[in-house]
């Protein structure tokens, strides 16, 4: 019944939201709600049901189109080109260019050009030398200032160069925003956009087995923000960024992927190297890039893996200039982009998720910063088991397969391990089934032949061959720091 009362809050507020013209807030709550309802329809059994909650959404739906109509008319108010006025209204007559090419030199005329007309017996044409010296002020010329307003009804080449908006956004549908690049290197904005920005990545908190307190923070710390403006606000505010600590392979970045698609966020997945260039000072302008599209594009979620490779301890022997400038312009961008506050809209929001597996090289003020902090443990044996199903879902598996008992004989294996395990033991039947064959012989197998359930035996073998990565001794070091620094 909670759910559901969630469910009526949500849409109410979504169309209160629409109806006071605030319509980015809206919009908000009713993807919200949309995914909220669909979360609900998986878990009923009942296809009456099911059937009108599925009516119910695409109502809800039907209803988000018409904001979003709404939006784009607001839009196209803003552009140059009136979006009713019809094209052939919009074009010149042919006029004077704005700059004449240089006089023809005496000796190049022929003898009628070379004596002039006089100037009170007719109008000099548009060619001749007397014109062309005249300069570009005449009668029916337009002025090279005016080709940016909005009478002309286009935009210099000049200005489409420079990325900025040509038009309703290239067509009139307003939907895809274009980052303006003005004062940074077109070629890194390029790479930016090609390379870091992901819309949707598409993995729900589904694919992810176990890790239910992770998840239950992380929905409180960015999910939740983005259902409820409302009530984080002042004190409630959400955290400014994440850090998620532990051994690696237990499923940090798919964690931080979930984040993004149960948002519907930009998605910036950032590596050291995005960051790292050979000019001086470049590496701190594309910090600045980075969080500057983020606020462009938000709302938005910055994952830095690996970040203590980019952001160690200051102050060490070892560090160099460089690298310090580059940690003192990350944490004075996190600063600044920190949870909604009262005046802030919460569709504006950046989260910063950060992970790493050597938390104590992090420096102190970038852990000051990550206010939440999470331990990414290893799987349970529940999660083990679910991990095991999750991997096997596209493979065949023998009834003689015990998941619960394989959960049993790989504890200790990290999520990537258990990956490996279920990856090599659907090998085993190909493998036994090539055996002693040909090439010849083996491209003539035919795929029936090759799709071969997976046995116990298999796991048995598996198991033999593949160790788990994660050490006692390492486990015990981030349970340390986690109970020093740890905040759950």
């Amino acid at each position: 019944m909670a759910e559901l009362a969630e469910i009526y809050d949500n849409a109410k507020k979504g169309r209160e939201y629409a109806l006071l013209g605030n319509y980015d807030s809206s919009m908000v709550y009713y993807q919200g709600v949309m995914q909220q309802i669909e979360k609900y329809c998986q878990s009923q059994r009942d296809p009456s049901l099911k059937a009108k909650w599925q009516q119910v959404r695409l109502e809800l739906e039907e209803e988000y189109r018409y904001v979003k109509s709404i939006v784009n008319t607001l839009e196209s108010f803003k552009v140059d080109k009136p979006v009713d006025c019809p094209n052939f209204l919009l074009e010149e007559a042919p006029q004077d260019p704005a700059v004449w090419p240089p006089p023809t030199p005496a000796e190049h005329r022929a003898p009628s050009q070379v004596k002039r007309p006089n100037s009170g017996a007719k109008p000099q044409r548009k060619d001749s030398p007397a014109m062309q010296h005249k300069g570009p002020v005449v009668r029916g010329q337009v002025n090279p200032k005016m080709d940016k307003s909005p009478r002309n009804g286009r935009v210099t080449k000049a200005k489409d160069e420079k990325g900025k908006k040509s038009g309703p956004e290239g067509g009139g549908d307003g939907e895809q925003k274009k980052f303006d690049g003005t004062g940074y290197d077109s070629d890194l904005v390029d790479a930016l956009e090609r390379d870091i920005v992901s819309r949707n990545p598409n993995i729900g908190w589904d694919d992810i087995a176990d890790l239910e307190d992770a998840k239950k923070l992380l929905r409180e710390a960015v999910v939740l923000p983005m259902w409820m403006p409302d009530f984080f606000k002042g004190i409630r505010r959400p955290w400014k960024g994440v850090l998620m600590v532990g051994p690696p392979g237990t499923g940090k970045t798919m964690l931080a992927k979930a984040v993004a698609t149960e948002c519907g966020t930009t998605f910036f997945n950032i590596s050291p190297s995005t960051l790292t260039s050979k000019y001086r000072g470049e590496s701190e302008k594309l910090v600045r890039l980075l969080f500057d599209m983020a606020r462009f594009y938000a709302p938005s979620t910055i994952f830095i893996d690996e970040i203590d490779s980019i952001c160690g301890r200051r102050g060490t022997s070892d560090e160099h200039e460089a690298s310090r400038r580059v940690k003192s312009e990350v944490l004075v961008q996190m600063d600044g982009v920190g949870g909604a506050s009262e005046n802030d809209d919460p569709s504006k929001m950046v989260m910063v998720l950060a992970a790493t597996n050597f938390p104590w090289d992090i420096d102190e003020a970038l852990r000051r910063r990550l206010e939440k902090r999470i331990y990414i443990q290893l799987p349970t044996a529940k999660g083990r088991a679910e991990l095991l199903r999750i991997s096997l879902r596209e493979v065949e598996v023998a009834p003689d397969v015990n998941l619960a008992l394989i959960a049993e004989k790989i504890q200790g294996y990290s999520g990537a391990d258990i990956t490996n395990v279920c990856r090599d033991a659907a090998m085993m039947a190909m493998r036994r089934r090539i055996q002693g064959l040909s090439p010849e012989e083996i491209r003539a197998l035919s795929k029936e032949e090759l799709q071969m359930p997976v046995t116990m035996e298999d796991f048995e073998l598996t198991l033999k061959k593949i160790s788990k990565s994660v050490s006692s001794a390492d486990l015990e070091k981030y349970e340390s720091w986690m109970a020093e620094f740890g905040s759950v």
